[in-house]
């Protein structure tokens, strides 16, 4: 393996859609970061609320006017201008509803996986560089939603390690494809405003995909200043 990257951040979004937490350091199991995407804000139906509508998914972009953290192995905090709730207070989910129009609950993982197409989203701070260099857009992270942003000095590097494995801190991935990208990167989410229309370019020059996913081999913990080896 070589060094190619080292980790620039990492962000875990304890409640699906809602904004997330910075962490400078956080343990990976098989399912990926601990407590990412763990808990979602589901309908009767249950759906999903997100910025989209599909299968899975039902679109209440009022989820994204929130904000979860961890406060303990135990409690995960969701903050909305209505005030400050733990997860499993009949009080948030009254608050949910209301805010979507719809009876809404938050409620933790079960048959249906609460995350898309992968176990942890990585980009590059050279891609993100180029994004705004070339497309006049604000490239912020939080738009994409990623785990991990990797400090990097070749644009889309990422994409070159799709089958390959990265070895960070004590844990191992396998990044398994390219990210496709839909309407959320154009909403202000996750205190990042959306200034620049990022998935009309990615779908004009990038096949609409932007960052990868990866999966856990070996779980393991990571840091902030983490080397990243590629091999």
């Amino acid at each position: 393996m070589t060094v190619e990257a080292s980790v620039a951040s990492l962000r875990r979004y304890p409640v699906k859609s809602m904004a997330g937490e910075g962490l400078g350091r956080v343990a990976l199991n098989a399912r990926g970061l601990v407590g990412d995407r763990w808990y979602a804000v589901e309908d009767a139906e249950g759906h999903f609320a997100s910025g989209k509508s599909t299968r899975r998914f039902r679109r209440h972009d009022a989820v994204f006017e929130y904000a979860a953290r961890t406060a303990d192995e135990q409690r995960v905090i969701v903050t909305g201008t209505e005030g400050t709730w733990t997860v499993g207070d009949p009080a948030l989910d009254a608050v949910l509803s209301a805010a979507m129009a719809t009876p809404v609950s938050v409620t933790p993982e079960r048959e249906v996986a609460h995350q898309d197409m992968g176990q942890v989203s990585l980009v590059s701070t050279a891609t993100l560089a180029w994004c705004e260099r070339t497309w006049g857009i604000t490239a912020d992270p939080r738009r994409l939603r990623v785990n991990l942003v990797v400090k990097a000095e070749t644009p889309f590097v990422e994409e070159q390690w799709v089958g390959k494995d990265l070895l960070i801190g004590s844990a191992r991935l396998r990044v398994v494809e390219r990210t496709p990208r839909c309407r959320m990167i154009d909403i202000d989410q996750d205190g990042a405003r959306a200034d620049g229309r990022w998935l009309k370019a990615l779908a004009a020059e990038r096949d609409h995909c932007i960052a990868v996913y990866a999966d856990v081999t070996a779980a393991g913990e990571i840091a902030v200043g983490d080397q990243i080896s590629v091999g």
